[in-house]
Formats: C-alpha cells, structure tokens, sequence
C-alpha cells in the first residue's frame, strides 16, 4: 500500500480513528493486524519472512538476558545470523552469484550455484537494521528484553515505518506502544501539518521531477550534456523529496497517534561539507552505522589511519546495504573518500576553511555527483553519463518530450520553494486554529491541482 493513494488516507483514517476509540488495552492488537495488513498489500507471502525473524529476535533477546558468559554472544550471534542470512538471501544472491560467474569464466569454469527468480521482500533492510538494533541493545545491556511478544511484533512492524523507516531504537519506541495516548488536537495538527508536507514533497516535487529524469537516464546514448547535466541535477532533488517525504508522512502519522519517531532529514542540501551533509541524511540510517559498525571497528579510539579505514568501510558497507550493483558501492566508496579526504585536510591544513556558500554549493556538488552512480542502471551508464556531462562539446539546449519550458521553470520554482521551506519549517507557528485551517488546506489544495498522481512508488522501498 503507497502512501500517495487513497487507499492509504482511508486506512489511514479509518485506524486512526479506532485507535482512539477503542480501550487502551486493545490497541496493540488494532496496529499490529493495521500493520500486517498494509505489508500484506504489496506481497502476501513475505509476511512469513517477517514472522520467522520476530520469533527468532523474540526469544534471542530473552535468552540474551537470562544467560551469562559465552551463552549470550551465542544467541546474539544466532539472532544477527537469521537477519543477515535473510537479507543476504533475498537481497544479494544473484548479485553474488554473477560476480562468482564472471570470476569462474577467468578459469574457463562453470558456476556451480543457480541463479534464483526472487522479488525482494519490500522494506526489508530497514526492519532487518531495527531487528538487529533490538538484540544488540539487549546485548550490551542497554535495554532490557521485551516479554511482550504482540509489543515486540509491533515494534518490527509498526506500518509508518515498516518499509522505509526510519530505522528506530527499542529505547525510543518500544516503551511507547505501552503508553496511553489520548486525542490531542495540538498533535494532531503538528502530524497533519507534516503528513502534507510529505505529500507535497513526493506528489508535486518528486514525481514531477521524475518524469523528467527517468526520460533522459532511458536513453542516455543520445542525451545531450546539458540534458543530463540537469537530470542529475533534478535527480538531487527527486531522491530527497522522495525519501524524506515518505520520513515526513511516516513521523506524520505516528505523530497523529501519540507516537514520537526520530527525525530523519535535517535540510541536508544546506551542509558546508560532507561530514554535515551526513548528520542530515538519513539521519536514522547513519546513525545507526555510527553506533553498531563504526564504534565496533574502533570508531576514532585507534591510530589514524585505521581510523580512516574504519569511516571508509562503513561508508562502503552504506553503499553495499543500499542495493546489490556495483554503482552503489562506488557510491559508498566516494563518500567514503570524501569524508576520508576532509579529515586529512582539517589535519593538515587547519587554517583552510571555504566561505559558508562555497561551502554549500561545493558539497553539493559533490553530492549531486555520486547520485549519478546512485540513479545509473549500471557502471557503464554512469560513467558514461560523466563523460557525457564533461565533455563541453555535447552541450545544446535542453530538450524534452515530456517538459516545455513552462512546465521546467515551473519545476525550478518547485525547488525553490523546496529549500525555502525547507529552512522556514521550525518557524511555522500552528497554534492558531485558523492559521492550522488555512495553511493544511492550501497544500491539500495545492497538492491536488499540481501533484502528479501515477501512484509511483517510493524510491527507498526497493532497499
């Protein structure tokens, strides 16, 4: 089930509206079945792949907490097991399997291992990475294991963000479904407020925005550098309008319902470097590495150049967790280098710093860059969409079957409001019911006379 559908806003309503009415101590029933539902409509059967992995982090945490010595690494290391092996499984089998066959082929020799024709299983990364979050933290003893195996289900399947996040903690979320929330009309008018923003930003900039780029990336042989110069840069834009417009219907609807998630963008196209872009990007996804693959490598605690090798594998590993294709780990790879290089010449040159504007547009630019590897079908596309781009000979005016120049100036324009409200959000004052009325009617409105309702699907349900 799309958040850009009807059918969500009614399911939306619908459990909504039951959630307050019915006592408290029915509630985790409502969401969890709400939950199981809306994955269920987008491929039945992988609610079992769901279901073996939450008995399997069920009772890991709870033996994890009864036993003492080896015991609990034992079972801490069966519960990540299941999750990798599953997420390993579904997600890069074929992946493996065809470097395997390229790597056979040197030797003349046959690959031994099939390919297999699987769908993978929608969201599975990030309830995979909050899973494991749970077990870890039960662990290291920072949480204690959750009795409550219907609570438990929940935390892993909790429908806002089950299949895009953001990834959450057992600390932050779990001890909430035992909460009783109550109506709240101020809450109500924070979550809507930001529920239409999500839509605005996915209906009306992403997909609009799409249309444009997916024209150009289908045919990249004959696209001109200007052509593809502006589709990587639309394509900047349509991946963070699409990933933080679902982050903004999610906390949005959780918000409506008493539930607080953790923030997952911080306008990350205002960031004067790397290291900044990354404490604004995906917020839930890096910090999450920071804590559970970073600070196990020995984060910054070690000589410097491992501390080097540690930031860029876990920027490489980002990349990797992202897809099975070689452009996401090249993707991973520039960050990786990017945040590599940045430390060496604070080191070394602690008097440079840019101006706070070439600051911004230079990371930019940097950013826009690897999100050709990111949107590229594959290695030869992307390297020939640069070599497309910096070839000053390939430049002539932008031309298009699906925009006119109305329409691409309006999509600038969308862009600029994009990171004008981006920066004018924290400032918007709501507590006036009629300002509230005025400002969610005018972007329902607005969203439904400009957004683009082809019921594309998100970008980040494919990891």
């Amino acid at each position: 089930m799309l958040f850009n559908s009807i059918q969500f806003l009614l399911f939306f309503i619908v459990v909504t509206i039951l959630y307050f009415e019915l006592p408290h101590k029915y509630r985790t029933g409502l969401l969890l079945a709400a939950s199981c539902y809306f994955y269920m409509m987008f491929r039945p059967v992988y609610i079992l792949i769901l279901g073996f992995t939450i008995v399997v982090d069920y009772y890991s945490g709870i033996y994890i907490e009864k036993s003492t010595g080896h015991k609990r690494k034992v079972f801490l290391v069966c519960s990540l097991l299941a999750n990798i092996g599953i997420l390993v499984f579904f997600k890069y089998w074929n992946f493996l399997n065809e470097n395997i066959e390229g790597l056979f082929s040197l030797f003349s020799a046959r690959d031994p291992f099939p390919f297999l024709k699987i769908l993978l299983p929608i969201g599975l990364s990030f309830h995979t990475f909050q899973a494991m979050s749970y077990t870890i933290e039960v662990y290291r003893g920072n949480q204690k294991a959750e009795r409550n195996f219907w609570i438990y289900s929940l935390y892993v399947m909790f429908y806002p963000q089950l299949v895009a996040g953001p990834i959450e903690r057992p600390q932050n979320l779990l001890h909430q479904f035992k909460e009783h929330h109550h109506w709240d009309f101020e809450r109500f008018k924070s979550g809507l407020m930001m529920m239409l923003w999500g839509f605005f930003k996915k209906c009306v900039i992403a997909d609009r925005l799409s249309i444009f780029v997916n024209e150009k990336y289908a045919d990249i042989h004959h696209q001109s550098g200007s052509n593809l110069l502006l589709a990587a840069f639309f394509f900047s834009f349509q991946i963070y309008c699409d990933f933080s417009g679902y982050s903004d219907i999610a906390i949005g609807s959780a918000k409506v319902m008493g539930f607080d998630l953790m923030t997952n963008f911080n306008n990350p196209y205002s960031a004067k470097n790397i290291s900044e872009f990354w404490r604004k990007w995906h917020i839930s996804l890096s910090t999450w590495f920071r804590d559970y693959l970073y600070i196990s490598l020995g984060g910054n605690r070690v000589s410097i150049p491992r501390w080097y090798l540690n930031l860029f594998i876990v920027f490489l590993v980002s990349g990797i967790w992202h897809g099975a294709n070689w452009t996401f780990v090249i993707w991973g790879a520039l960050h990786g280098g990017y945040m590599v290089t940045q430390l060496i010449i604070e080191k070394y040159f602690p008097k440079f710093k840019l101006p706070a504007a070439v600051g911004v547009l230079f990371t930019f630019t940097l950013v826009c860059f690897t999100w050709i590897f990111f949107r590229a079908k594959n290695v030869g596309d992307a390297v020939l969409v640069i070599r497309t781009i910096l070839d000053p000979h390939t430049y002539s005016a932008i031309t298009t079957s699906v925009f006119n120049t109305t329409e691409l100036g309006f999509s600038f324009f969308l862009i600029g409001v994009l990171l004008f409200k981006d920066n004018l959000w924290p400032k918007i004052n709501t507590s006036s019911n009629l300002s509230f009325y005025m400002l969610s009617g005018a972007f329902a409105i607005v969203t439904y006379l400009f957004g683009v309702f082809n019921t594309n699907s998100f970008i980040y349900f494919q990891f």
